[in-house]
């Protein structure tokens, strides 16, 4: 999970946990490069579009689906509306504020 607001963060993460998933958490596009470069097998970015760094969450979708294309993605924003040739093939979108059973139900779906 990619997200610069710790609280945000933190909520969504025990959401996900709550649902079984194991979690790894990022607080900027950069680190999530960096951690996604030491471990290689992550199945789903779920990543925040606006946050400080060298890319947003749509330009970090857009490495991820080139260098890692088995990944699955999800951006999420509560003020930018991404169309559909922004987020990379078979990406998903899930604006903000969300519901936490529809990020789990979002993330399951992804995963099928």
């Amino acid at each position: 999970m990619v997200e610069d607001e710790p609280m945000i963060r933190a909520i969504g993460i025990d959401a996900l946990e709550e649902a079984g998933y194991e979690v790894i958490e990022a607080k900027d596009a950069d680190e999530a490069v960096r951690i996604l470069e030491m471990l290689g097998e992550v199945h789903v970015l779920f990543t925040d579009i606006r946050m400080p760094g060298s890319m947003n969450g749509l330009e970090l979708a857009k490495l991820v689906h080139e260098r890692w294309p088995a990944m699955k993605i999800l951006v999420t924003s509560g003020d930018t509306w991404p169309t559909s040739t922004q987020i990379p093939d078979e990406g998903h979108f899930l604006a903000k504020p969300y519901r936490l059973d529809t990020l789990q139900n979002e993330v399951t779906s992804l995963l099928r």
